[in-house]
């Protein structure tokens, strides 16, 4: 084994990889709970992949036979079920840790300085998630599938100029028809899983380049030993490394009674309408995406115009890549920052949350009127930051990482 290892060596940098990204890259000592939803999220996009590429054996991506070929694999394809429905359970916690680990980055500041570049590369890579899941929404062909993308492509007809050809170039055609389904399939299946993965390596490299951020927000590389390894850092195999897998047991328990039990998760994670076959004669009652895109649905709701909705909800998206240089404070966790941040990261997730919960429902007046007060609410808590926290008045920081 010692000699394969070094001709391996000799040839390609396994040790060395090994050792900067694992054996020898040192974490913080004091990573708690929130610090799993890394780890997590690289397990759910592998376990994607690979029951994505079981479902794809049996998936006839065309108009007349991808509902039927959903239909196979669940009741004929020897454990097909399984597999399926945990491909799209997986793919609603995929968003769920995704939420969390960035909710942790606005907690402990892991997007300031230097950590700039890795927040951008993350945020890059939400964006290709969003795209991921919507292009495989469409897939089963069901009712809510069909007309969630006609009524989600139709938006982009809003823009001035260019946007009936733009909606004419994705479809394919004048209508979502199977011509879109295959282009959709393919994005989903080849195209955005590549550069996904490609964004998800550059995002470890990136983080291991500036090493990672902890509860208290402080370097761990102020303070060496003689041999100049950091004194409140761990390596991060096998410490770390152990630690990840009893969060990857727990969250598998937690996965499995999800697959076993309530795949749907009561209309949210699978909606009952798209148990229907798609019709373009039949509109359903009511059409919402997936409780994932819900805020942002919500917000394209709230305004009046069709252009400016698009507008608004693209800028939510597009205001979190600017945060870094928002955020004036030179203090980056909250356990140091002042009440106002604290109140205004409390209101912006309050504002989040409910907008998830508002896009999701029919909408009537009251419900509106709540979520164009959630909107405001969400852009003020970016467009507010430069102001308050210049001034912000914060805790004394500790030399040393703190355990809490």
């Amino acid at each position: 084994m010692v000699k394969l290892l070094n001709w391996i060596n000799a040839r390609f940098p396994l040790t060395k990889l090994w050792n900067e990204h694992l054996a020898e890259y040192y974490a913080p000592k004091n990573f708690n709970i929130w610090y799993y939803f890394g780890s997590l999220a690289l397990f759910v996009l592998v376990s994607q992949i690979v029951t994505g590429i079981w479902l794809t054996m049996n998936y006839v991506p065309t108009e007349e036979e991808a509902f039927s070929s959903v239909e196979h694999i669940m009741r004929n394809v020897e454990w097909g079920w399984f597999i399926r429905y945990w491909h799209v359970v997986g793919a609603s916690l995929f968003f769920v840790v995704v939420y969390l680990h960035m909710f942790r980055s606005l907690l402990y500041g892991s997007y300031k300085t230097p950590r700039e570049l890795v927040w951008l590369i993350g945020m890059g890579i939400y964006v290709l998630l969003m795209a991921e899941a919507f292009f495989g929404y469409l897939l089963p062909w069901g009712q809510m599938s069909y007309w969630g993308a006609q009524v989600i492509t139709s938006l982009l007809g809003a823009i001035p100029g260019i946007g009936e050809d733009l909606v004419l170039w994705i479809r394919g055609d004048y209508n979502v028809s199977g011509v879109t389904l295959n282009r959709f399939f393919s994005l989903h299946v080849i195209a955005i899983p590549l550069v996904l993965l490609g964004a998800v390596v550059l995002h470890i490299m990136a983080l291991h380049s500036v090493g990672s951020n902890n509860p208290d927000g402080i370097e761990i590389k102020k303070h060496l030993d003689h041999s100049g390894k950091p004194l409140d850092g761990l390596p991060f195999h096998p410490y770390y490394t152990v630690k990840d897998w009893f969060g990857l047991m727990v969250f598998l328990t937690l996965f499995s009674l999800i697959v076993f039990f309530f795949p749907d998760f009561w209309g949210y994670f699978l909606e009952h309408v798209n148990f229907d076959p798609a019709n373009h004669l039949v509109t359903p009652e009511h059409i919402a995406p997936v409780w994932y895109f819900t805020p942002f649905y919500a917000m394209l709701r709230a305004v009046p115009d069709k252009f400016l909705g698009v507008l608004v909800m693209a800028g939510a998206i597009a205001i979190l890549f600017i945060l870094p240089w928002l955020d004036k404070c030179l203090v980056r966790s909250v356990r140091y920052r002042s009440p106002t941040f604290k109140w205004a990261l409390f209101a912006f997730a309050v504002s989040f949350i409910g907008l998830g919960v508002l896009g999701g429902l029919p909408a009537d007046p009251n419900r509106t009127l709540l979520a164009r007060i959630f909107t405001v609410n969400y852009f003020f808590f970016f467009l507010s930051m430069p102001f308050y926290t210049r001034k912000e008045k914060t805790k004394p920081i500790p030399e040393r990482v703190t355990f809490k």
